[in-house]
């Protein structure tokens, strides 16, 4: 087992992580904005009071706040939390007026709002595009090589050199579909399509569970079904495939975030597997321990995290504005201000509970309930 890393190099890797992405997420709302003629008022690196900044010759304010847990730009016209035309916007000068961000027709608005989104998962996808041409794309059969004993593909009666091709409701193409699929659904009945003998057949099949421990010592609980594969296959990717491939590997990560959050609703998977920022930080100082390539990585999934989030139809996010605009769109003039006004109330309170829940869990998995309990029993 390794040790985990230190708490100072823990906070610098989670810095190295987070405000890139703020910094890259924000940066696609400033470029669009100013494509289209908004002036920026602030851009800013954190939140709460400014620790450094510097205004450029086009009245940006561009600064660092001490907590650094995310990041905004403040357009010009800003002065209600939900952007709505005010008096005391209707009250500036018409040149002034016509840089503001409500001035702005509702498509130049939502691209606005979505080019944060979409930066985080462009830049996921260079990333997982140069791993691709730097080690290649890992295409294996989807083949049965071994058989484990007691294990989940025993007892359902797979044989080496049966073809796996569906799983459950998901195609198998490539041995790795498989290993995604099981990851995220231990203990559960599915059924299981393979071809053997020029055959097609179906069986019932129990995906195991299986322990496992990192060399940091975090538990995870994953699904098994015990096979093994054959050869592994990698073919070389070119710069032309690299998008390809990047766009695939993207979309696999997001289908697997909307599974695990709908096993959350369903009660399938519990809330204590939510995390926060502090798992964040705690991931990231022991990603950075294990080299370049480690870390890199978990930057793409950060970002593909942050952009998925961040388009959830829940006001105070991207997604909630894109919700709002689309409304606008059809019905042809804005949502009024007080739906919009009680809307982001709620998902404020929302996303306030949901940062309360995943700091408890946190706490948890630190350790610090139950150090607390032995204490007072």
């Amino acid at each position: 087992m390794i040790e985990s890393p230190g708490l100072l190099l823990t906070l610098l890797a989670f810095v190295l992580v987070i405000g890139p992405l703020v910094f890259v997420h924000e940066m696609g709302h400033y470029l669009a904005a100013r494509w289209f003629g908004v002036k920026a008022d602030a851009f800013s690196i954190g939140f709460g009071r400014e620790i450094a900044g510097w205004t450029d010759r086009r009245g940006t304010r561009w600064k660092f706040g001490w907590m650094p847990l995310g990041g905004y730009v403040r357009f010009a016209g800003d002065m209600n939390a939900v952007s709505q035309p005010s008096a005391e916007w209707l009250a500036l000068p018409e040149e002034e007026r016509n840089q503001t961000f409500q001035a702005k027709p509702v498509w130049q608005r939502a691209i606005i709002v979505a080019a944060g989104p979409v930066v985080n998962f462009l830049l996921a996808m260079l990333i997982l595009g140069g791993f691709a041409m730097a080690y290649g794309d890992t295409r294996t059969p989807p083949v049965v090589g071994t058989v484990l004993e007691n294990s989940a593909a025993a007892r359902a009666g797979l044989q080496p050199g049966d073809r796996i091709v569906r799983l459950g409701d998901r195609d198998i193409h490539v041995f790795e579909d498989m290993l995604s699929y099981t990851r995220i659904h231990p203990a559960e009945k599915t059924t299981v399509a393979f071809e053997r003998n020029g055959q097609v057949q179906t069986l019932p099949v129990t995906i195991g569970v299986d322990q496992q421990t990192d060399r940091f010592g975090n538990n995870y609980r994953i699904g098994m079904l015990g096979i093994a594969r054959g050869d592994r296959v990698t073919v070389p990717v070119s710069l032309f495939e690299a998008p390809v491939v990047a766009v695939r590997r993207t979309g696999e990560i997001v289908s697997m975030m909307v599974e695990t959050i709908g096993q959350i609703i369903t009660g399938r998977r519990s809330v204590k597997e939510l995390g926060g920022p502090l798992s964040i930080a705690k991931v990231s100082g022991e990603q950075i321990t294990l080299g370049a390539d480690a870390f890199v990585f978990l930057i793409a999934l950060v970002s593909i995290n942050l952009g998925f989030i961040n388009l959830l139809p829940v006001p105070m996010l991207d997604g909630g504005h894109l919700l709002f605009y689309a409304i606008e769109a059809v019905r042809r003039k804005p949502v009024g201000p007080e739906v919009q006004e009680w809307a982001f109330r709620g998902g404020l309170a929302a996303i306030l509970g949901l940062m309360l829940l995943v700091t408890f869990n946190d706490l948890g998995n630190f350790g610090l309930w139950q150090s607390l309990a032995s204490l007072i029993g």
